[in-house]
């Protein structure tokens, strides 16, 4: 039994994008005709307005989670999910959603319907069942990449907010991981605070946070995008292939924030300070680094490896977008038939910010 909005009619069919396995865009199928999903008793149906595209997105397809072999063509198939599991397959992607609640189960109440929603990305209920170990969003269910989805009531946020709903569709999934990184390693107005991959979608939203919490931000960027930087609150910005040693010395900074890893990963160890913090939640650059143990343990350092969201990060991120601490940071818009073209153009890594689908009608 479902309570659906009184003033709109919910079709039969939708439109989405099927991932039907792993590799190149090819496997992205745009579909207008896949039933609309109904909502079980603990769950709220909500009508996609726009989804931002994401890395996960991407690494998803092509299978970079599976650490079963490096080489292109062997079987990824079996973890390549976030949780390291296999994928259920055709998946709607998309983990960046903000929608409208159209029809409630028979457990919620009815008077969500018509509430403007965020979706929390990282989720402890899946199809009525609480799970010991977090799903996510687009990966161990159907995601946002379509007209219509359907996700438990509880990690469905409603949002007071002036922002449009593509605006607001940036925030999801980068931001609430920039928060989640800040919150674990507890970024204060005592802190000087470097982040990698400051340019894109969850590091902007890492500078942007830091500096609602008071903390001086040095943002890693290339030299096209100082201004966009700057302008979003950072107070120092240095080149991605500077030398750390040399532009900011050793033992300098108190916290890391890492989206990039790669080649120069050992120098972010290097300008830690003895006693600080160094969070990672990306690899763009490489996901295999040289560590030297000894500085790991000689400096006293802390590391935190970031995925599973804390239970009050994704509320403090809506606080945080309703008291307006935090700004969208829209670089560009597709239509959802258009995901192979927006993710082509999210690879090729020119913009700062997001990347947004919109399913209006």
């Amino acid at each position: 039994m479902k309570t659906t909005l009184t003033n709109e009619t919910i079709p039969e069919t939708m439109r989405a994008v099927q991932l039907i396995g792993h590799g190149g865009p090819e496997m992205l199928q745009y579909s207008e005709t896949l039933a609309v999903p109904t909502p079980s008793a603990n769950d709220v149906l909500i009508r996609v307005a726009a989804a931002g595209v994401n890395n996960t997105d991407i690494n998803t397809r092509i299978g970079w989670y599976s650490k079963q072999s490096s080489a292109e063509d062997d079987d990824k198939s079996a973890d390549a999910s976030w949780t390291g599991n296999a994928l259920r397959l055709p998946l709607i992607q998309g983990a960046d959603v903000c929608g409208y609640i159209v029809a409630v189960g028979e457990n919620v109440s009815s008077a969500r319907l018509g509430e403007r929603v965020l979706i929390e990305p990282c989720l402890r209920e899946i199809d009525g069942q609480l799970l010991s170990t977090p799903g996510y969003y687009g990966s161990e269910c159907d995601g946002g990449f379509a007209d219509y989805t359907v996700v438990a009531a509880r990690h469905a946020h409603a949002v007071n907010s002036p922002l449009t709903d593509i605006e607001l569709a940036s925030f999801p999934c980068s931001y609430s991981t920039a928060e989640n990184m800040l919150s674990r390693t507890h970024v204060g107005p005592q802190d000087r605070v470097l982040i990698s991959g400051a340019s894109g979608g969850v590091g902007s939203a890492a500078v942007q946070l830091a500096k609602a919490r008071g903390a001086y931000v040095i943002a890693i960027t290339s030299p096209s995008k100082y201004q966009s930087l700057l302008a979003l609150g950072a107070d120092q910005v240095i080149p991605r292939d500077a030398d750390l040693l040399e532009v900011l010395s050793d033992n300098s900074v108190d916290v890391v924030i890492d989206l990039v890893a790669g080649p120069q990963w050992s120098q972010f160890l290097q300008v830690l300070k003895p006693g600080s913090r160094y969070a990672v939640s990306g690899a763009i650059g490489g996901p295999i680094v040289e560590l030297d143990i000894r500085t790991l343990y000689l400096k006293d350092l802390s590391f935190f490896g970031c995925t599973v969201l804390g239970t009050e990060v994704f509320q403090n991120l809506i606080r945080c977008i309703e008291q307006e601490k935090v700004q969208p940071m829209v670089a560009q818009t597709f239509p959802l038939a258009d995901i192979a073209a927006a993710q082509a153009q999210f690879l090729a890594k020119e913009h700062v910010g997001k990347i947004v689908l919109t399913l209006a009608a």
